[in-house]
């Protein structure tokens, strides 16, 4: 098994071309799952979307939460405080840039890694920067 990603973004149209990159350089191999927009398609994060999210990757070797602004990290921590007590110790919301951290973990996770060199991965994306 793998560890599954988890992206959270406030625009469903934002998280499906994130999706769409990284089937691009992994095909299907890493388990994904959004939770993206509002429930009558505009802009927003939900608790409950996110929790559902993580429940369907629950049978993986961990989760990893991509989020794209501050308030959906709110929104990940409730839906974190949800979860059943032995699901949610195997998840992880990541601190790190939206695409840049989504493509590390998901290489990450193609290759194998653990949950926590995941998120080490993901991580390690924050202050990287892009021109010389």
């Amino acid at each position: 098994m793998t560890v599954g990603l988890v992206l959270v973004s406030h625009s469903a149209d934002l998280a499906e071309g994130l999706r769409e990159v990284l089937e691009e350089l992994h095909g299907t191999g890493v388990p994904l799952a959004m939770a993206a927009g509002g429930p009558e398609g505009e802009l927003g994060t939900s608790a409950l979307a996110i929790a559902g999210a993580v429940e369907s990757l629950a049978g993986h070797d961990g989760v990893v939460l991509m989020v794209d602004l501050g308030s959906a990290v709110l929104s990940a921590e409730t839906a974190l405080e949800q979860l059943d007590p032995s699901l949610r110790a195997r998840v992880h919301l990541a601190d790190a840039p939206f695409v840049e951290g989504a493509v590390a973990a998901a290489f990450a996770a193609a290759g194998g890694a653990d949950s926590s060199a995941v998120l080490t991965a993901a991580e390690a994306t924050r202050g990287r920067r892009k021109l010389a």
